[in-house]
C-alpha cells in the first residue's frame, strides 16, 4: 500500500493516516454542563506525540477551532513550530465559543463568521494559511452553504487556505460544497462498524477525499472498552450526545457493539496488527480515498496509530470475511 494519498483533486499529498486533535483539546462544554471533550490532558504529552507522529511520516493533522474552545488548535501549533511547512494542516469554522470559559456558545453560519473564525484559527495555530477549512455544522441549511462554499472559494484566491470541505455524513450536503472548484473532501464518520457507501459513491464522483472520524468508533475499536467499565466524567462519552453510538445510556460500551468488536477480532488482528490497526486497515482496503483520522493522546498512541501504515490494508478476501461476519 501507498503510505501517501491524494487530498481529493487539490494537487495535495497527504499520509495515508491523519491524525485526529479533538482529545488534545482537553475539557470543555456545553452550557449545560454536557462534556465536549474526551477528559483532561497533558499538553507536554500532546506536544511530544505530535511531533512523534511526524517522525514516523504523518503529514495531516485534523483539528477545529472549537475543540477545547481554541487550545487544540494552540497545542497544535506549538506542536509543529518550525515543521509548519512540512505538515497538512485541516481545521474547521461554524461554532462559537468562549475561550476563557471553554464553554460552546452556539453556532455561526455566515460568510461574515467564516472570516472571523479563519482569523481566529490562523492565529491559534501560528501560521498564514490553512490547507483545508472545514465546515462544521453538519445540518447546516443548503442555500447557506452554498453561500459559504462561494466565500471560500474567495479564501483560496486571496491565499488564505488551499481548499475546503464540509463535516457532514450527509452526501446531499456534501455534494453541493462539491461544485466548487477548490473542494478537496467531505470528512464523515467511517469505520468497520459504520460503513457509507453513499458517501464514498459520492468521494469517487466528484473526486475528493473520504476523510474518516470516528475511525476507531470512539474508542471501541481501539481493544481498550470493556462492557460497563465507567468514563471519567469530562469524557463525552460518559453523557453521550444522541448522535454518539455505540455508548448507550452513559454507563460504558454498548454490549452489542462490544459484540460485534468481538466477532471481527481475528480478522482485524491478522498479520500482527493491534485491533485499532486492523480497524485502519479496514479503512485503507475500503477505498482509495480514505484518510481515516484517529484521535491520540500519547506517544503510545501516535506510535500505535501510526504504525498502521506499515501493515498496510486488509485484503479484497478479509474485506469480505468482514462482511460476512457483520452481516452485510
Amino acid at each position: 500500500m501507498e503510505t501517501t494519498r491524494p487530498l481529493g483533486r487539490s494537487g495535495i499529498e497527504v499520509s495515508a493516516l491523519g491524525f485526529g486533535c479533538w482529545a488534545i483539546g482537553g475539557e470543555w462544554q456545553r452550557p449545560d454542563g454536557q462534556p465536549l471533550g474526551w477528559g483532561k490532558v497533558d499538553d507536554e504529552e500532546s506536544v511530544r506525540a505530535v511531533r512523534r507522529a511526524l517522525d514516523l511520516g504523518v503529514t495531516f493533522f485534523d483539528t477545529a477551532d472549537t475543540y477545547g474552545a481554541g487550545h487544540s488548535e494552540r497545542v497544535l501549533g506549538r506542536a509543529l513550530g518550525k515543521r509548519r511547512a512540512d505538515v497538512v494542516v485541516a481545521t474547521k469554522w461554524g461554532n462559537v465559543f468562549d475561550e476563557d470559559t471553554r464553554t460552546l456558545t452556539g453556532s455561526d453560519a455566515s460568510p461574515a463568521h467564516l472570516r472571523r473564525a479563519l482569523t481566529a484559527s490562523l492565529d491559534r495555530l501560528g501560521t498564514d494559511y490553512i490547507d483545508l477549512y472545514q465546515f462544521h455544522i453538519s445540518d447546516a441549511d443548503t442555500e447557506q452553504a452554498a453561500l459559504l462554499r462561494d466565500a471560500c472559494e474567495e479564501l483560496v484566491h486571496e491565499g488564505l487556505i488551499r481548499a475546503y470541505a464540509w463535516s457532514t455524513d450527509d452526501p446531499d450536503r456534501a455534494a453541493v460544497f462539491a461544485e466548487g472548484p477548490h473542494c478537496a473532501a467531505v470528512q464523515h464518520t467511517l469505520n468497520v462498524l459504520q460503513d457509507a457507501p453513499a458517501m464514498i459513491r459520492l468521494c469517487e464522483e466528484a473526486d475528493l477525499a473520504s476523510i474518516n472520524r470516528s475511525p476507531l468508533a470512539m474508542g471501541l475499536l481501539a481493544g481498550k472498552r470493556r462492557d460497563g467499565q465507567p468514563l471519567e466524567a469530562g469524557d463525552i462519552r460518559s453523557r453521550p450526545p444522541a448522535w454518539l453510538q455505540g455508548f448507550g445510556d452513559g454507563s460504558g460500551a454498548d454490549p452489542e457493539w462490544l459484540a460485534r468488536v468481538d466477532a471481527l477480532r481475528d480478522v482485524l488482528t491478522s498479520e500482527g496488527r493491534t485491533l485499532g490497526q486492523g480497524a485502519l486497515a479496514w479503512l485503507w482496503a475500503r477505498s482509495p480515498r480514505t484518510i481515516p483520522i484517529p484521535g491520540f493522546r500519547s506517544v503510545a498512541q501516535a506510535e500505535e496509530n501510526a504504525g498502521a501504515l506499515q501493515k498496510g490494508a486488509l485484503t479484497g478476501e478479509q474485506l469480505a470475511e468482514v462482511d460476512r461476519l457483520l452481516g452485510r
